[in-house]
């Protein structure tokens, strides 16, 4: 595992971050305890729960007991409900300081490092929900605050200079909108993690699997029924490298794409299980072949002159 600098008081995080969620623990808590401790051995020590949902958090707590607590780093989104039947979007200074200090009570972490605001609409985040968080700051129960999205009203999140870390999508191909605000946060010298790495559009497989099933008639029956191979019109247009490169998968190389660029801190990534995790966390200790990155970037200008 490689780390990267995390703010400004030295810490250093991981290349990729392991994203925890109600799935996460669907099989039952050791479930949940037994990934968080494959990711503890394969260097991971960033961790983003999706909710704050005390079950979750209670299940990532007992996970980090044994580890200094200052070596890892925990970020908690707010606003989308903490997991719970009927925990709607939740913006307001009350919900937000309840669901902090519920998942905080839970786990035992003693703080979060970093509090993220999951995509609110500019109508949805008032000035004292902002001034309830800073106090939160304030008395180190939340270390830095961040905000995570891809709407427009993202670039107005970012030049308010309120926030400390952008939580972006990015990809091979993300549009010039995002990479307008990566250089925005950059030069606000907000940290900046990552997410949507390998959208569907890149994912021939999925593509080729719908264009077979558009094929078949009734009961799988048609011209290509039984068919297993992959389609080469299925291919992602000016991509479809990604997924004729020796030795490398297509998210493989989105992964190790989007660490190319130095500003971002980390990749969030989700892992279902741990076969997959061991094989995310392994991206990051792997160059990209020579000449790959120019290609990528040939394609990404090739593909938007086409539009």
């Amino acid at each position: 595992m490689r780390y990267r600098p995390f703010g400004n008081v030295g810490q250093a995080v991981s290349a990729v971050t392991l994203s925890l969620g109600a799935h996460d623990i669907a099989n039952g808590p050791e479930a949940g305890r037994e990934l968080i401790y494959s990711a503890l051995e394969a260097g991971i020590n960033s961790y983003r729960l999706t909710t704050a949902d005390p079950v979750l958090a209670e299940v990532l707590g007992e996970a980090l007991r044994h580890v200094d607590r200052k070596l890892v780093q925990v970020s908690l989104m707010l606003g989308a409900g903490d997991g719970r039947r009927g925990s709607d979007r939740d913006f307001s200074a009350e919900g937000m300081t309840s669901a902090i200090d519920r998942a905080l009570h839970a786990s035992g972490l003693g703080w979060f490092d970093l509090a993220v605001l999951d995509q609110p609409e500019d109508h949805e985040l008032p000035q004292s929900s902002l001034n309830a968080l800073k106090a939160l700051r304030a008395t180190q129960r939340i270390r830095l605050l961040g905000i995570s999205g891809d709407g427009e009203v993202m670039d107005t999140y970012v030049s308010t200079g309120a926030f400390d870390v952008l939580f972006t999508p990015y990809h091979v191909n993300s549009p010039w909108q995002i990479r307008s605000r990566l250089r925005d946060a950059r030069e606000r010298d907000m940290a900046i993690f990552v997410y949507g790495y390998f959208p569907e559009s890149l994912d021939t497989m999925k593509k080729t699997v719908t264009v077979q099933e558009e094929k078949k008639g009734f009961f799988g029956f048609g011209k290509s029924a039984g068919k297993t191979k992959a389609e080469p019109s299925a291919a992602p247009g000016a991509f479809a490298f990604l997924h004729q490169t020796n030795a490398w998968t297509a998210e493989a190389i989105c992964l190790a794409y989007s660490l190319t660029d130095p500003a971002v801190a980390s990749i969030l990534i989700d892992a279902p299980d741990v076969e997959r995790l061991n094989t995310l966390a392994q991206v990051p200790d792997r160059d990209l072949p020579p000449g790959l990155a120019a290609q990528i970037e040939m394609a990404r200008v090739a593909g938007a002159n086409a539009a």
